[in-house]
């Protein structure tokens, strides 16, 4: 079997013996090119095969859109915070929206991208819908999608977290301190990095001989109430569980004050993990163990992909995922022992 292999800028540069900006304005039809430099460069971009996106409409506003379902979290502004510091030093303004997955909103942020002539958009916890892709192809705009929320389009790329990872360490923790019986209270099952974190939980369960106990596993939407109401019904159990994961930290906030609620101590009587590393966790009380996953440096790699293809530049790596890490704080113990 051939592996066919993608030529980037930079090999045929190497190649031409000219400079990465020199095959980038050939690429992207500049003039201020030697026609004797075009043709040797033209000729090898033809050999390799190399494919041209679209051709940028002009007019470019030097924007980065970057577009969420909701701006109501905390997790949003890490990710904008991200975003921000890419495109302000790369001396590009950041346009924020919220399309809430509906068809209204999303036909007029399509027109009012058309206005501003963005130079890339970033979609954050989105399902890329044809009809958008299909547009914004069609105009040329670059798109990244950060933890999609389905299987990316091909050509795409995507930034997301090591959530399978994330969620298999930190049941792992508390398996480790001697929880068995362990209620997770899962995010919007539609996004995979919610069944990523999921996956993980199982895993590890069933890496400790644990047997699987669907009444232990909750849904949850990654907000607060979600995760006071799922606490509820997991302590309702006529064998409530010792230790509890919450899929978000939003959700483990609500579980603490769920537990607060019936007269429960953390960790004393219930043991309670997130998941996220949102900066207030460390503050809360009492301070939340969890597992960080890296949102601003996600927005930063988002930016910087967004930035690198709207210049022309080819994608190696369509799916990115940086890594996550448990951080154990006092909010998870041994279980108490009953009588």
């Amino acid at each position: 079997m051939t592996v066919e292999r993608k030529v980037t800028i930079t090999a045929i540069a190497r190649e031409a013996g000219v400079s990465v900006p020199t095959v980038s304005r050939v690429v992207n039809g500049r003039s201020d090119v030697a026609p004797t430099t075009r043709a040797r460069v033209e000729e090898l971009l033809q050999r390799h095969g190399y494919r041209r996106r679209p051709p940028t409409p002009p007019g470019r506003a030097g924007l980065l859109d970057l577009v969420f379902n909701d701006l109501d979290s905390p997790w949003a502004v890490e990710i904008i915070r991200g975003v921000e510091e890419v495109a302000h030093a790369s001396g590009v303004g950041t346009v924020v929206s919220a399309i809430h997955d509906r068809s209204g909103p999303a036909r007029q942020w399509l027109d009012n991208l058309r206005a501003r002539a963005s130079d890339g958009v970033i979609l954050v916890t989105s399902a890329l819908e044809p009809v958008l892709h299909k547009e914004l192809h069609r105009l040329g705009v670059p798109i990244t999608v950060v933890d999609p929320a389905g299987t990316p389009s091909l050509g795409v790329p995507t930034i997301g977290a090591t959530n399978w990872a994330g969620g298999m360490a930190a049941t792992e923790h508390l398996l480790e301190l001697g929880h068995r019986r362990i209620g997770f209270i899962t995010g919007p099952a539609r996004l995979l990095c919610s069944r990523a974190r999921l996956d993980g939980h199982r895993a590890a369960l069933e890496s400790a001989g644990i047997p699987a106990d669907d009444s232990l596993i909750v849904p949850g939407d990654f907000y607060h109430e979600s995760g006071f109401t799922g606490c509820q019904v997991l302590m309702d159990l006529a064998a409530p569980p010792t230790a509890v994961f919450a899929a978000s930290d939003q959700m483990a906030l609500g579980a603490i004050e769920a537990l607060r609620r019936r007269g429960l101590r953390v960790p004393e009587d219930v043991s309670v993990i997130g998941f996220d590393d949102l900066p207030e966790m460390r503050w809360c009380s009492p301070p939340l163990t969890t597992v960080r996953q890296p949102l601003a440096e996600m927005g930063k790699l988002a930016a910087r992909t967004a930035l690198r293809m709207a210049r022309g530049e080819t994608i190696e790596s369509p799916r990115l995922e940086l890594a996550t890490e448990l951080l154990v704080r006092a909010s998870t113990a041994a279980p108490a022992v009953r009588d």
